[in-house]
């Protein structure tokens, strides 16, 4: 089988393409970090434990049906703990409360079964939302209330107020954070940082 002479040079600067979007992308997640709140040194460690801990499920229960509900690390575990982090280092649990309750509300409402997959929830309205209740409660210092706004209320809206819908979802397995909602809540504390 003969290739055409230039392919394997196609094929080079496919890979070198591919390398400048992931450091490019990889720059840009570090910045959103950063800006809403956490610490340089820890911004790159919490964004690839939250890319790898996506593929990582915690096991918590058997719902009924022998559906074993998990916890994701990317898509949960991660946000929760660097939202309890941005909570003790800024202060404004007031505000960050009244956000999560806002965005939790409305992703409720937008938040859909999908079977076989998970609660899936429209991308864009999570982090447009918490940007938007983030500069009307903190206005100058909105990206750590949008962060927190975001994840914590898309995760409290999509999964937790429908754990009692995990039923029709058909999965051995369902997640919290997980599939339907990890870019939701990933994208959504990134987005709304970076909007705010």
């Amino acid at each position: 089988m003969t290739y055409p002479p230039g392919l394997p040079l196609i094929f080079v600067l496919l890979i070198l393409l591919g390398l400048l979007i992931f450091l490019v992308e990889m720059r840009i997640l570090t910045y959103a970090y950063r800006k809403v709140g956490v610490h340089p040194r820890y911004a790159f460690a919490v964004m690839v434990l939250s890319l790898l801990g996506s593929y990582v499920n915690i096991p918590l229960y058997a719902a009924p049906g022998r559906t074993v509900v998990a916890l994701n690390v990317g898509g949960a575990l991660i946000p929760i703990l660097v939202s309890l982090y941005l909570v003790a280092h800024t202060g404004m649990l007031g505000p960050m409360l009244i956000g999560t309750a806002v965005v939790a509300a409305i992703v409720h409402q937008i938040a859909y079964v999908v079977p076989g997959l998970g609660i899936a929830v429209p991308m864009l309205v999570p982090p447009i939302v918490a940007a938007g209740v983030a500069l009307v409660l903190a206005f100058r210092r909105a990206p750590p209330v949008a962060y927190v706004s975001g994840s914590m209320g898309t995760l409290i809206g999509a999964d937790l107020l429908n754990l009692r819908q995990f039923w029709r979802l058909g999965a051995p397995m369902v997640s919290i954070g997980g599939a339907g909602t990890f870019d939701g809540v990933f994208l959504t504390g990134i987005l709304a940082g970076l909007l705010a």
